[in-house]
């Protein structure tokens, strides 16, 4: 049977509109912004030796922000230890934790520290001295045991060239010092208390950044931060009666009083992520476990996630939310987000 020409068409169309309805559920959503801008924060103003009407505003640290069009209530501040960088791309380029959130409506802001980035003018001089820390970097962010070993099932694409450079370049000159863990803590406290970022943050941090999130929970005076998740966070904080002894460089032990560290048990909750590569035995590791167990002791909520214990996910590096599997990794903090009660949306009838 031969069908009539309309009969095709129809047919025609049809298929093309199921094709294409079918091609706009499988691609992302489109990020819809309401705002976006920056603002400094913290610092301090100093005057000249020579001259007192002359002055430098310094130290302070620099807050980025997108507003998606219809926010959730969480803000998620996305605090780096090399580059804001590690947050807007995966290693090969592809998409990063800052637009796979924004597409989820949450809130996004990139957080540089006093004098690193954006935020780098300081009040103290320092200097620079260009040393060679590429392939001490491949240890450090976990690529491998040794430069040039890659673990064999390692997230990141290890014949892509480009991937390294762009990992070894998206780099900030690091203070791993205690007074600049107090400085970048000090400017993050005043920002979390000021309310304008929000009622409800979220810190997602990496690295020494993870010990500047917890001191900034143990410095504010307000109940804006709900909650830390620390990817791979090297260094933590303790109450002065656990029995530990701070350190005396910038990823610590660092040991507040007991009734500062007790705010960190006032918060939703808090996470330590850990990749697999991570051994029990690790310090960092240890640290960890021990600081979630006190944060517990005093009626909070902390735990310590391995991604490969816990959730099957291997081969991950010590960013794992830039690796080539990190929507699995995004996915694991959309559970934590919704189980801590986090995921809700504003009251949409009253922004209109």
């Amino acid at each position: 049977m031969i069908l009539p020409s309309s009969y095709l068409i129809i047919f025609f169309l049809f298929s093309i509109s199921a094709w294409a309805q079918e091609t706009v559920k499988k691609s992302r959503s489109p990020i819809i912004l309401a705002k976006s801008g920056g603002f400094q924060i913290g610092g301090k103003t100093i005057q000249s030796p020579n001259n007192q009407s002359y002055t430098l505003s310094c130290d302070h640290g620099y807050m980025e922000y997108f507003i998606p069009w219809r926010p959730r209530k969480t803000s998620l501040v996305m605090w780096h230890s090399s580059s804001t960088q590690v947050w807007q791309n995966r290693w090969d380029g592809g998409e990063g934790y800052k637009d796979m959130f924004l597409r989820r409506n949450y809130p996004v802001y990139l957080w540089d520290g006093p004098r690193v980035g954006r935020a780098n003018w300081g009040c103290e001089p320092y200097i620079y001295a260009p040393t060679a820390v590429d392939q001490a970097n491949f240890g450090a962010w976990n690529f491998g045991p040794r430069w040039p070993t890659w673990w064999p099932d390692v997230q990141f694409p290890t014949e892509n060239k480009a991937a390294w450079l762009q990992a070894t370049s998206a780099r900030y000159l690091e203070f791993d010092t205690v007074a600049n863990v107090e400085l970048h803590s000090d400017a993050a406290s005043i920002a979390a208390d000021s309310g304008r970022v929000g009622k409800d943050i979220v810190y997602l941090t990496n690295s020494a950044g993870g010990l500047r999130a917890m001191m900034t929970a143990s410095k504010a005076n307000g109940t804006n931060i709900k909650s830390i998740v620390s990817y791979e966070s090297i260094g933590y904080v303790f109450p002065d009666n656990a029995n530990v002894t701070a350190g005396h460089g910038g990823f610590g032990p660092f040991v507040i009083p007991l009734e500062r560290f007790k705010k960190l048990a006032k918060l939703t909750s808090i996470q330590f992520v850990w990749g697999d590569h991570r051994a029990e035995n690790f310090t960092s590791v240890i640290e960890s476990r021990l600081c979630a167990s006190l944060i517990n002791k005093y009626g909070g909520n902390a735990k310590v996630l391995k991604l490969g214990d816990d959730a099957g996910l291997k081969g991950s590096t010590h960013i794992p939310f830039a690796d080539l599997d990190n929507a699995k990794v995004a996915g694991l903090l959309d559970e934590f987000l919704e189980d801590a009660g986090l995921d809700e949306y504003e009251d949409w009838d009253e922004q209109e």
